[in-house]
């Protein structure tokens, strides 16, 4: 049953998530016939409504927020809501995802499998669904190294960090649900543009940080091989792909690698993320104060040995993206290479030094301090 007035209904789950924002600015931005259900927590509503002030009058008003829970069940909606959603669906972006350092198991699962499952039952009952974008990740290869494809998914790989292997166990439920439910899935790359000041730290962002705010005295090597790719990505790159295939029909029940089909090597990912922090506030931050930003539970093993962290972060691996590349050459959508936005990647790191850096309210936490923002705790 189509919403009055509109001609296309999506669900955003995940707001409001910087990452899940861009997917509904780009949704609200390319058909000004879209109406878009943002689902979020009681306890982040505050946040969306300001979030919803920030799209704009007529973006806003094409915009609804329902309260509920991502990993609950139903979405933690009532029933008239959720048979409301079913009955209007056109397309669904399951963006409520988390991946930051250190994560532990339960709080993993609870974040990318409960969630996913969760989608899924919704999309089930959706009567005239086209299309459930599942925002993944390439960081589902593990360990792998070589070239991985993007029909590839489980092949006795291996994690170093529980974000990367619940997500992989979120895409075997897809492919599962994939004969019943019309699903693409995505898997960018380390997306720029997607991080707040509030979040916690990923790879991506912990990695510019170290090698950024090690004081020069303090040598921080390369890892092993410096021709390595680096696969990050803009987030404006993510939002349009990810829309896009989402409306494709030939795209249905595939995955695709979202990532730069030329990617930067990690010796002259560092040489422009320097040069890109010229002027940056963060050649001159104390070593005390990225210290203390690293200071995050569970983070302390990924930095004790930062050469180790960045042969990590820096494999030998390559993302196959023909599929990709072949689907978005008609829309017209390509990645734009590192040099483009490697500016934007240094104020993220800036304002994560900035956030931490301020005063805090005290926390009611055993410990005394404030705790880093944590979505799903």
């Amino acid at each position: 049953m189509p919403r009055p007035g509109h001609d296309e209904v999506v669900l955003i789950n995940g707001f409001p998530s910087l990452y899940a924002q861009r997917i509904t600015e780009h949704v609200l931005s390319t058909n000004p016939r879209a109406f878009v259900y943002a689902l979020v927590r009681a306890e982040e509503k505050a946040e969306a409504d300001r979030a919803l002030v920030a799209l704009g009058e007529q973006a806003a008003a094409r915009t609804s927020v329902l309260e509920g829970d991502p990993a609950a069940m139903d979405l933690g909606l009532s029933g008239a809501e959720y048979r409301q959603l079913a009955s209007e669906l056109d397309r669904i972006h399951h963006a409520a995802h988390a991946a930051w350092v250190g994560m532990d198991e339960a709080t993993a699962a609870r974040a990318n499998v409960a969630t996913t499952a969760e989608i899924l039952e919704l999309a089930r009952a959706s009567s005239a669904l086209e299309c459930l974008v599942v925002h993944s990740t390439a960081a589902v290869s593990g360990d792998r190294t070589g070239v991985v494809y993007e029909d590839d998914l489980e092949a006795g790989q291996q994690f170093h960090d529980e974000a990367a292997r619940a997500r992989m166990r979120a895409e075997a439920l897809c492919r599962r649900a994939s004969k019943g439910v019309p699903i693409v899935i995505v898997r960018p790359g380390a997306v720029v543009g997607a991080s707040a000041p509030g979040d916690r730290l990923d790879a991506l962002h912990l990695a510019a940080l170290l090698w950024l705010t090690t004081p020069a005295e303090i040598p921080l090597p390369l890892p092993h091989r410096g021709d390595a790719p680096v696969h990050v990505v803009p987030m404006e790159y993510v939002a349009r792909a990810s829309c896009a295939l989402g409306r494709i029909p030939a795209a249905r029940g595939k995955t695709f690698h979202l990532v730069d089909p030329h990617p930067i090597s990690v010796r002259r990912f560092f040489e422009v993320l320097g040069r890109a922090a010229r002027g940056s506030t963060l050649r001159q931050v104390p070593a005390s104060a990225a210290a203390m930003l690293v200071r995050t539970p569970g983070i302390e093993r990924f930095v004790r040995s930062p050469k180790a962290f960045l042969e990590q972060f820096a494999r030998n691996v390559r993302y196959d993206a023909r599929g990709a590349t072949s689907a978005l050459a008609g829309p017209g959508i390509t990645c734009a290479p590192f040099e483009a936005y490697a500016e934007e990647l240094v104020r993220e790191v800036a304002e994560h030094v900035s956030a931490r850096r301020a005063p805090r309210p005290p926390s009611s936490s055993p410990g005394g301090e404030a705790e880093v923002y944590d979505p799903f705790s």
